[in-house]
């Protein structure tokens, strides 16, 4: 007989996120203050409500809570003013305050911040939070469930006298139905349906919702397939017309028979059971068109077995056998011409499940001399290098332990990347892989180790020195240092030869697109007049519109006619190259002379069109290559709106690491990178 199906999709909601506490209430941005707010969480974790009295109730739901952290002291002397007046004065703040941050994508970010009465409460309440948001389950609940979350929506949004308004129910219906259809709807079902009319939470009921959706929002494609099924002659389906449908129509006939059996009249009975709500036709062991509605939008029918949407494959193999979410441009939180750069997108990609990001460094020029994280010559804003490594710090591990790869773009001076090392290696501690595993040394043949092999590690992707070039600066760093010179990190060998670079990938870059000269294409040597003369008007627009922090379509177009990548460098300190051990990049020389050297730690990065192109020419050559070692593809440089390209055929060749926009909300391939989960086989 064929099993129920079960799909568990809660997550345990403690007792007193139920009950709920009180809290003071404030957001930053937009100045709003409310004292004494009773906060809850409901039994199956799908919001966060609060109320204050005299206020209506507010809701956020769970699933857009990215992250909770503890929140830092006001700087805004109306807060500070407005909690001091409630008896919490600046000195006491420490530890007591609780930051929910959301948002509907990974940039349009709200924060929500919540003043406990005690630290305790604070912890207690940060550590609950935590453990039932980035339920990835419960975004894949069947209708029912989801129409049963619409319900307590609503049963929560009640106004200043604690009953929900009619107008909050034309709102959930609004699109495509007119007012009066839905206040006829609720006049036939009993309830208030005037414009300005209030309901009893208690007579609104979870049945009474479901009545009122099927009279504004009927499933007369159930209906048609109801009719259909019993020939359009009774108002109901026999046993025998339920097995014959479901064996014929709704089982898979590619499942095994031993371990997915056929449905028989056992099933179908306690199917009846279970999902007919008219007590009289179940006792005859008969099912409605309600009933057939009700079973068909339950879990038993969704498209895909819901227990996988989480981690339910082997992680032992080699990393080259696993599709890495992986972020392009990470630091941008828009475009990629004039963009703004931000040390948040590093915390939210990483909570949303990403494994690779992205690091653009450069020298910074101030009198500190700290290296920072921009978009080089494209007038985007940047952001301090220490500050990105302790944000992934903060939240690398946060929703999955398998390790994250740092994939560095460097074009520091030998100093700054010995700031950037000694950054990565006091902040990351641990966490941080600096030498291969003794079970995986770094020699030919020997493939990656595996997801679990690497559990709670972060990786760095560089370039990395020839050995005998890496003990040869060692040993001159240590003696020069050991002499006292404390210059040493930043003069040593700076005539370094790009022969130092083991296989260094010396044309990997990350826009190869927007080169000239000799490595114009047919299309564009046509430009090639137009180019120099529109190189000083960009150096000029960009000084002129850093001022006025404006971008104009033409300056774009300007940048885009003459721009050329500044190539990562290749004088990498010893220090930094002594980091790099399962990620070392490398100038791709083919498949046949990748095969030959049978390196599986090495990798090579190609934007979209040159591995278009590879899969044209070499796709039995491209996957062989990939279960071998990893390949990395970025958006090509064109995608200045920081678009994405369909990953999928890259997936389908076996590439682990397609990388994209994930800053650009709105478009199919983020969610669908999202879906791929974080590591699978």
């Amino acid at each position: 007989m064929a099993k129920p199906y079960e799909f568990n999709w809660q997550k345990p909601v403690p007792s007193f996120l139920q009950e709920g506490s009180m809290f003071d209430r404030y957001e930053e941005e937009s100045f709003v203050f409310e004292p004494n707010c009773l906060f809850k969480v409901d039994e199956f974790g799908f919001f966060l409500t609060w109320k204050s009295e005299g206020k209506e109730g507010q809701v956020l739901e769970c699933s857009l809570i990215n992250s909770i952290r503890y929140g830092t002291v006001p700087k805004d002397p109306k807060i500070l003013a407005a909690l001091e007046a409630v008896g919490k004065t600046e000195n006491e703040l420490e530890g007591r305050i609780v930051c929910v941050c959301s948002g509907t994508d990974l940039v349009n970010l709200n924060f929500t911040y919540m003043v406990a009465e005690s630290t305790e409460d604070a912890k207690q309440w940060s550590d609950g939070l935590k453990s039932v948001i980035h339920n990835f389950r419960a975004n894949n609940v069947c209708p029912m469930t989801c129409l049963k979350k619409h319900w307590m929506k609503l049963a929560f949004l009640t106004n200043t006298n604690g009953k929900i308004p009619v107008r909050s129910i034309t709102r959930t219906f609004a699109s495509g139905k007119t007012e009066k259809v839905i206040f006829q709807a609720l006049k036939e079902l009993g309830l208030p349906s005037g414009k300005n009319d209030e309901i009893e939470p208690s007579a609104f009921t979870y049945e009474k919702f479901y009545e009122l959706t099927q009279k504004i929002c009927p499933r007369t494609d159930i209906e048609d397939l109801f009719r259909k099924i019993n020939g359009d002659k009774t108002d109901y389906l026999t046993v025998d017309q339920l097995v014959s449908f479901l064996n014929e129509h709704q089982r898979d006939p590619r499942l095994n028979e031993i371990l997915f059996p056929f449905y028989d009249t056992k099933r179908a009975l306690q199917i009846i059971e279970t999902y007919e709500p008219d007590e009289d036709l179940k006792s005859k062991g008969l099912m409605s068109s309600d009933g057939f509605c009700r079973y068909l939008m339950s879990d038993e029918n969704a498209p895909v077995f819901l227990d996988r949407l989480e981690l339910y494959q082997e992680m032992e193999h080699p990393l080259a056998h696993y599709f890495i979410s992986s972020s392009h441009n990470t630091y941008l939180i828009g475009r990629q011409f004039g963009g703004k750069s931000s040390v948040e997108m590093y915390k939210q990609v990483l909570l949303a499940g990403c494994r690779c990001v992205e690091l653009d460094c450069w020298d910074g020029k101030g009198e500190d001399q700290e290296p920072i994280i921009t978009h080089g010559k494209a007038m985007c804003t940047d952001i301090l290098f220490k500050e990105v490594i302790q944000a992934i710090k903060e939240t690398a591990f946060e929703t999955s332990e398998y390790p994250v790869i740092l994939s560095f773009e460097n074009h520091c001076s030998k100093y700054q990347q010995y700031k950037m090392s000694k950054y990565c290696e006091d902040i990351f501690g641990d966490l941080l892989l600096k030498q291969p595993l003794e079970t995986h040394p770094l020699e030919a043949g020997r493939p990656l180790p595996s997801p679990n092999d690497l559990k709670r590690k972060i990786l760095i992707k560089n370039k990395r020195l020839k050995p005998e070039v890496e003990k040869k600066q060692l040993e001159a760093l240590k003696s020069m240092m050991e002499a006292g010179e404390t210059a040493a990190p930043v003069s040593i060998l700076e005539d370094d030869t790009e022969e130092e670079i083991e296989s260094a990938d010396q044309e990997e870059e990350a826009h190869p697109e927007y080169k000239f000269g000799s490595e114009l294409s047919a299309d564009d040597l046509s430009q090639k007049e137009s180019v120099a003369n529109l190189k000083k008007a960009v150096d000029d627009a960009e000084q002129e519109n850093n001022k006025k922090g404006v971008i104009t379509a033409e300056d774009e177009q300007a940048w885009m006619a003459s721009y050329k990548y500044v190539g990562a460098t290749t004088n990498i300190h010893p220090y930094l190259s002594t980091l790099i051990n399962y990620a070392q990049p490398v100038k791709f020389q083919g498949f046949a002379t990748a095969e030959e050297r049978n390196i599986h730690y090495n990798m090579s990065s190609f934007n979209e069109s040159v591995g278009l192109g590879y899969l044209k020419t070499h796709a039995i050559e491209f996957v062989n290559y990939n279960k071998r070692q990893m390949s990395r593809i970025y958006p090509k440089g064109g995608r200045v709106d920081s678009s994405n390209y369909m990953p999928q055929i890259f997936w389908n060749a076996g590439c682990q690491m397609v990388s994209l926009n994930y800053q650009t909300p709105g478009r199919p391939t983020r969610p669908l990178n999202q879906r791929r989960a974080a590591w699978t086989v």
